[in-house]
């Protein structure tokens, strides 16, 4: 079996390297010679993956170890009779720590306490939804933004013109779409962002084309009192760099690129790759997983709980890292930019999540247990 993948996707060998040759490529060069004779095409978000890409192939088992499929092309799958699966909530939990990074750093900057603003999440799926979770743990007021889950549940949803009116931080976890009835193409467009409460802070880890760059670059020049953090850019490799100098934090995509994340995707597609052989699973990603460098800390009863929910955070992930690396990549001409933006998310430096961490708390405080266990860390 010829097995064509993107060469940042992690444990390959480990989980199918028994099933036939690898051979590895950049993502975002693979082409139609790159497939010529393969059988599985494994990829990440980089790669579009469609009729231009795969008619005439013999691949017949699509794989992308991510979250998203936007870059699938899936009426083309059926009709060509190609099997695929995707990574649905690999990487979540490793957004949701980002997101209150970002959180820890607007705060520290502009002064504000956490548990006074509004949270509006728009979009409610894997990663969503449990960020939700979080905030609400936390005991934090949210507003939720889902029509297609408020079409098929009903619930406790609002509106996006509510989110708009109401909220003092909007974080965006919805798919890109430009069709259908309700795209996300620019769904945050000129018009929308000039609609952003005075204070406001605007949040995008899901996909960069949701939000007008130009326009929102428009509008925090118009606007100093808003704050925005970014890790998704249109047009990414490229990145309008102008805009990135607005933004409190900028990041290159790897928002959920905790090793953890990145890993459970390669997993989740191993499994659909054995079903769609009729085999049982036979490796566990328990047994490959590394031990966390941070394994356990122990607080006093006594602590002030948002000192503690900052360590315990930054503990674990520090996004401002990240935003240090990607500020000095943003030089040199629009390849140098290019190339050091996927040089940044291929040589990522190993990064948990907070949910492995063990939390002991010495004495009894009600609060300190109910950030712990928010966060989804153990209490122990």
């Amino acid at each position: 079996m010829r097995i064509v993948a993107d060469e940042n996707i992690p444990l390959l060998d480990a989980f199918f390297a028994q099933y036939g040759d690898i051979r590895r490529l950049p993502g975002r060069s693979l082409d139609r010679a790159a497939v010529a004779d393969a059988d599985v095409l494994l990829v990440r978000s980089v790669t579009q993956v469609d009729r231009a890409l795969l008619e005439g192939s013999p691949v017949r088992f699509v794989g992308t170890c991510t979250i998203g499929t936007d870059h699938l092309a899936l009426d083309y799958f059926q009709e060509a009779g190609i099997q695929w699966s995707s990574a649905p909530g690999c990487n979540a939990r490793g957004v949701v720590d980002y997101v209150l990074g970002s959180l820890l750093t607007l705060a520290e900057i502009e002064g504000v306490d956490l548990t006074q603003r509004t949270y509006g999440v728009v979009g409610a799926g894997e990663v969503g939804g449990r960020l939700v979770k979080v905030l609400r743990g936390l005991g934090w007021n949210v507003r939720v933004c889902d029509p297609p889950r408020q079409a098929a549940e009903g619930g406790d949803f609002v509106s996006l013109e509510q989110v708009l009116e109401h909220c003092d931080v909007i974080s965006l976890h919805t798919p890109l779409s430009k069709a259908g009835d309700q795209p996300t193409w620019h769904l945050f467009d000129h018009s929308r962002l000039q609609k952003l409460k005075p204070g406001s802070w605007l949040i995008n880890a899901s996909r960069g084309a949701v939000v007008d760059n130009a326009a929102l670059r428009e509008v925090l020049l118009e606007r100093e009192d808003l704050q925005a953090v970014l890790d998704v850019w249109e047009g990414e490799p490229q990145v309008d760099v102008a805009l990135a100098d607005l933004c409190v934090l900028a990041t290159p995509h790897i928002a959920g690129y905790s090793l953890d994340g990145r890993q459970r995707g390669t997993a989740q597609i191993y499994q659909a790759f054995c079903a769609y052989l009729g085999q049982t699973p036979r490796i566990s990603l328990d047994d490959l997983l590394p031990k966390p460098w941070l394994a356990q800390v122990s607080l006093n009863a006594n602590s002030d709980p948002a000192w503690a929910l900052a360590m315990l955070c930054r503990g674990v992930y520090d996004l401002r890292r990240d935003d240090a690396d990607f500020r000095r990549s943003l030089i040199g001409d629009t390849n140098s930019r290019r190339l050091a933006f996927d040089a940044l998310r291929k040589h990522y430096p190993a990064r948990r999540e907070i949910e492995g961490l063990a939390v002991n708390i010495q004495g009894e405080s009600a609060q300190l247990q109910r950030i712990v266990t928010a966060l989804g860390a153990v209490l122990v």
